[in-house]
């Protein structure tokens, strides 16, 4: 779940203020003794201080979109809304119906897939060949296949490829579908168990007749 993050930021100010009251400080007192440079460093230090009071610290608030308590998980995730939110873009582009509704496919499990690791961080070892080359690898392919269609590439290789890619997407919205799957496997474990578990005591109170 995407959260608001508040840091506190030292404004600049008063560090230019201090640079630029050295030199004109240099002019009052030549800094050719150590008593000068001494006063010089002082007048520097006051006008920091003073610009200090006057430009407190600033509040900047930043939206951050996943919150999983571990930064990796998080960026594994950031990166997988950037793939799809791509994915989705490219999807726009292409006219190729198959293509497309694979694509929509992909896309759906692979939200999917980002909403349970959010919830169960430590299922993010599953999906990481998914997030970190499956993924990205889809969006590189259909980018190739846009530009084709935008520079009208027609013939027997552009026929080959889209026929190619045609078989890879279906190939690859199952196996993102399974994926996806995948990480439900062990709550369906349990909720078979539990079914089992309720049945037979039903059986056993005479209950099922």
């Amino acid at each position: 779940m995407s959260k608001w993050e508040e840091k506190q930021v030292r404004p600049v100010l008063p560090l230019y203020l201090a640079a630029l009251a050295w030199p004109l400080a240099s002019l009052v007192f030549p800094p050719y003794t150590l008593v000068n440079l001494a006063l010089a460093a002082v007048c520097s230090a006051a006008v920091y201080a003073a610009a200090r009071h006057f430009c407190p610290m600033r509040v900047v608030r930043t939206l951050v979109p996943y919150a999983t308590g571990s930064e990796d998980v998080d960026a594994l995730l950031g990166g997988i809304d950037q793939n799809l939110e791509a994915l989705h873009k490219l999807n726009d582009a292409i006219p190729d119906q198959q293509l497309s509704r694979a694509l929509d496919r992909m896309e759906k499990a692979g939200r999917g897939i980002a909403a349970v690791v959010e919830n169960e961080p430590d299922k993010a070892r599953q999906i990481d060949r998914f997030a970190r080359y499956y993924l990205p690898e889809v969006v590189k392919l259909m980018g190739a296949y846009v530009e084709l269609e935008k520079n009208g590439v027609r013939g027997e290789n552009a026929a080959r490829i889209v026929a190619e890619l045609r078989a890879n997407a279906e190939t690859t919205a199952a196996a993102f579908e399974n994926q996806l799957d995948a990480l439900y496997s062990a709550e369906a474990l349990e909720l078979s168990t539990d079914i089992e578990v309720l049945d037979s005591i039903l059986k056993s109170q005479n209950l099922t007749k």
